[in-house]
């Protein structure tokens, strides 16, 4: 794994997919995928696969966990720090820009280039399914777990659903890969031991403590920061599975009206970045004194802090056991389930979701076709907003 970079380079490459990272958690990852493993080659297919494994297995937004992970083993924690401002910074602020630009969005121009957005997911999610299928699910009996994850998820997408498949992965994946061994020799290169993750885990427990018992008699900002921190620390799956808890956390309340609820939900839709920068918006809109830009940096941050924790609390603990042959199996294993989970979800919801017809489907097969020759996002990006556009003009 490729070490020693400085947090500006760090935050540069994240600016660059802050502002076309397109399509949700799903497509983030094939995003960070073709930008870190076959780009820039910070780390290999293994290592990303390994961070990858423990973002899901940990409550919290994966992808921002994952790119948190992958600025600590580059640069760490000033890179860390930077791979979150940098990847989340763009989304915060079209979002606290939504307001008052909400009216030229809502005509058919508009629709047409959100539109747009969404193909480039389609051709991203489909191009990550296939590179990491290929590494990950290099054998019949993986391919057969990956198909089998995917049923599954078919069946039920909840996150308890979601849970038990990668448990099932790694429960059944030192019997089934038994071909797997560990890599030997080189391991992340983390600047920190034990000692700080297990505090780093002592803080997140003692904050979700304090967000459950102390928080609902603080002020209104005290009780926005634990009500959004039980939703960054209890979700599963992250992406779309955070908003029943942000609704519950401040529609229920009436902190927020369910209207404007929906209409943040739509413009995080269009917008590139993480899904919890919702978290921006909502704070924004909250009722009284607790809302407006305090509102909007207390519910970002509080959002955002327990999956940071979390995972650079693990990150240490997961070094070592990676190590292991038998952990290594366990890895194979959820990797596979993985494929099979991001296999579903190009499904539903990004192709379903997004192909319509026939010149739909066109636009994302030429979006698949120029990732394939390897062009750089933005200009896919452009490229599918502006055919989508025009066919809204022509109509």
């Amino acid at each position: 794994m490729s070490a020693g970079g400085g947090a500006w380079e760090v935050g540069t490459a994240f600016l660059k997919l802050g502002l076309t990272s397109f399509g949700g958690p799903v497509a983030h990852l094939g995003y960070f995928r073709r930008e870190f493993v076959e780009r820039r080659r910070w780390l290999d297919e293994e290592h990303f696969s390994q961070l990858l494994a423990l973002c899901q297995f940990l409550p919290g937004p994966a992808s921002s966990q994952l790119g948190f992970s992958i600025g600590l083993l580059r640069a760490g924690w000033a890179g860390a720090i930077a791979a979150f401002v940098a990847f989340t910074l763009p989304s915060v602020l079209l979002l606290l820009a939504f307001a008052t630009l909400s009216v030229y969005l809502a005509g058919p121009w508009g629709q047409g280039a959100i539109h747009g957005l969404k193909l480039v997911a389609v051709a991203v999610v489909a191009h990550a399914v296939l590179g990491m299928g290929r590494t990950l699910t290099p054998d019949r009996t993986r391919l057969l777990m990956a198909a089998a994850a995917a049923g599954a998820i078919a069946f039920g997408t909840s996150p308890a659903m979601q849970l038990g498949v990668v448990a099932c992965g790694a429960l059944l994946g030192p019997w089934l890969c038994r071909g797997v061994h560990a890599r030997q020799g080189e391991t992340f290169p983390l600047a920190y031991g034990r000692p700080l993750g297990f505090a780093l885990l002592c803080v997140f427990g003692l904050l979700l403590l304090l967000s459950l018992i102390v928080a609902p008699g603080l002020s209104p900002l005290g009780q926005v920061a634990g009500a959004f921190y039980r939703a960054g620390a209890l979700v599963f799956g992250g992406g779309h599975v955070v908003l029943p808890l942000l609704k519950q956390a401040v529609v229920d309340p009436g902190w927020i009206g369910n209207d404007t609820f929906l209409a943040g939900y739509g413009a995080a839709q269009a917008v590139p970045g993480p899904m919890f920068s919702l978290s921006a918006f909502l704070g924004y809109r909250l009722q009284g004194e607790q809302g407006g830009f305090a509102g909007a940096l207390v519910g970002l941050l509080s959002i955002f802090l327990p999956g940071l924790l979390l995972v650079g609390g693990a990150l240490p603990f997961w070094r070592a056991l990676a190590m292991r042959n038998d952990a290594a199996r366990m890895l194979a294993g959820v990797n596979a389930v993985v494929v099979g989970m991001l296999a579903y979800a190009f499904y539903d919801p990004v192709w379903i979701s997004a192909v319509r017809d026939v010149p739909d489907f066109a636009i994302a097969a030429a979006a698949f076709g120029l990732l394939i020759a390897r062009w750089s996002a933005l200009p896919v990006v452009a490229l599918c907003v502006a055919v989508s556009v025009l066919r809204v003009a022509l109509a």
